[in-house]
């Protein structure tokens, strides 16, 4: 299963939909089958880029592979990196920018490994040092419009990582980055807000230890 924001809305690509069967009666949700033809993707893109009328899409076809591949046709993928970094007192690394606390991420550069790239944007944005990977989390991505009006494809890795670091962070300022913080990582979700919801998505598949597909 695909969930891709767009305007902080789902649109779910999925080969199995008897795990959805709860969002059935739930209003403001479309159920329909790809029926291999990209304009619909792009119909139901629209949808939930300009309405209001609907909260959720979920499109199914018996081969996810070809749903998705259709779908990634249409987008350019920008390809990002970030993390859910922990300190020794057990504390997560937040960042707040642009009205949204958020967790440290950004564009992996071309030719940098996907774990390299996640853990220099880490250090970037907030001044965080002596950071190392534990373990991959997953996947998050979300739909926006590029400096060119074009549809592009945010596909972020998250990694869980450590540090020992004890000095003072220093947000990334020419990053639009306000803050950056320890805090409670089971408080996190419920205290501080307003918050994207791939965000809580990664946050919450961590804490239920979800399997990286």
């Amino acid at each position: 299963m695909y969930k891709i924001y767009i305007n902080e809305k789902p649109l779910i690509l999925t080969d199995s939909i008897s795990v959805l069967d709860s969002w059935y009666t739930e209003k403001k949700t479309i159920v329909v089958q790809y029926l291999n033809k990209t304009k619909q993707l792009l119909q139901y893109v629209d949808m939930l880029s300009k309405s209001n009328k609907v909260d959720r899409v979920i499109i199914h076809h018996p081969k996810k592979k070809v749903l998705r591949d259709d779908f990634f046709s249409l987008v350019n993928i920008v390809v990002a990196g970030g993390g859910l970094v922990f300190n020794e007192d057990k504390k997560l690394l937040a960042i707040f920018r642009r009205g949204n606390w958020d967790l440290p991420k950004g564009k992996i550069e071309k030719d940098e490994g996907k774990r390299l790239g996640a853990m220099r944007e880490v250090m970037e944005e907030t001044g965080v040092g002596n950071v190392s990977i534990v373990k991959k989390i997953g996947k998050t991505y979300h739909l926006f419009n590029n400096k060119k009006s074009k549809r592009a494809l945010k596909l972020t890795h998250w990694y869980e990582m450590k540090t020992s670091h004890s000095s003072k962070l220093i947000p990334q300022l020419e990053e639009d980055i306000e803050k950056a913080e320890w805090v409670d990582p089971n408080k996190f979700i419920k205290n501080y807000s307003p918050m994207f919801n791939n965000i809580s998505d990664i946050i919450d598949c961590y804490f239920q230890d979800c399997v990286e597909k």
